[in-house]
């Protein structure tokens, strides 16, 4: 190696040490961040799973069926929502955490809206995107919910609250199938119930002034006896099979709720997840280095770019 080469690398060397040195000392004083994560494996209801073996055979054949997507899809749409992130910024929580990087380790309470320490909802929202994520792996399906903060109770917190939030929407206020049936059943069995009462008096009224109308010698007697008595089991057997029907529908209703299956509730994080301070201070050292000896052998690198441009230019003339 030229001399004049090894000579040139002196300078660069001592600026990436010193960049190095400085850049060590100001990350000391950068906060760390601590990341939890949780995992779910929502649980398909039945109509759920039958339509997911409907796509799986669909889709051996090149063909898709619409809808088929699965409740842990439909997780990541809600705890991706607006909704949910609103609930979210809105919940108090108490965590340890510092003011700085030496400080001392205290005891908050607060909004998630206080700790963004944003204007309005609107950027706490976004503000939120940059601490709370949520991801799906499509093989495994497994759904994973993260947060990183500077509190690592918090982030445990905020995991949980989330996961908490997407029961709560998934228990009271999904709409299912099941659910609007027998509501509609239950309807249906208070007017069937009248309507049989009203049937019980009409023949009971009938009785009073008939009692044995099957006896009786007026044909027309015993035709409006006859019909009324149908009319009332007509009733009675209508009321029956609606209550079966309203059970059979409570249980359905059941059965399309998605269960939450909560395979990791969020780990309480001990390791930091940022910065990487070594990585930093090493990427400092390299681009200040290098730039550092481009400037220092500036005129070298000009002088081998004009000579490279010559002796292109002669082989040119050369062959013309």
């Amino acid at each position: 190696m030229p001399l004049e080469f090894k000579a040139s690398l002196r300078r660069p060397l001592k600026w990436a040490l010193i960049a190095a040195l400085l850049t060590a000392l100001i990350t000391i004083f950068i906060p760390n961040d601590y990341r939890s994560d949780g995992k779910l494996l929502p649980v398909e209801t039945k109509g759920a799973a039958n339509l997911g073996q409907l796509a799986a055979a669909a889709a051996a054949f090149g063909m898709a069926v619409p809808g088929g997507e699965s409740s842990d899809a439909n997780s990541v749409d809600i705890l991706t929502s607006r909704w949910l992130k609103d609930q979210l910024i809105q919940t108090r929580f108490q965590y340890h955490a510092r003011g700085w990087r030496f400080g001392a380790d205290r005891q908050r309470e607060g909004t998630l809206y206080d700790y963004l320490d944003q204007e309005n909802m609107d950027r706490a929202v976004k503000k939120l995107d940059t601490i709370f994520f949520v991801s799906r792996d499509l093989k495994s399906k497994v759904v994973t919910i993260s947060a990183e903060t500077r509190s690592p109770d918090l982030s445990q917190q905020i995991v949980r609250c989330a996961e908490a939030l997407l029961d709560e929407f998934l228990q009271h206020k999904e709409q299912t199938r099941g659910s609007a049936k027998a509501a509609f059943t239950e309807a249906r069995l208070q007017d069937a119930r009248g309507e049989r009462a009203k049937a019980e008096d009409a023949f009971r009224q009938f009785l009073e002034n008939n009692r044995n109308y099957q006896f009786s010698a007026d044909p027309s007697v015993r035709l409006k006896g006859a019909r009324l008595e149908a009319e009332l089991k007509l009733r009675e057997q209508l009321v029956l099979t609606l209550a079966l029907s309203r059970e059979q529908a409570l249980l359905e209703a059941k059965d399309d709720i998605p269960i939450l299956n909560v395979l990791d509730s969020g780990n309480l994080p001990i390791e930091k997840s940022k910065p990487a301070r070594s990585l930093i201070v090493i990427l400092v050292a390299l681009l200040t280095g290098i730039g550092s000896w481009g400037w220092i052998s500036r005129e070298w690198i000009r002088e081998r770019l004009l000579s490279d441009e010559e002796d292109g230019d002669g082989v040119t003339r050369e062959q013309a």
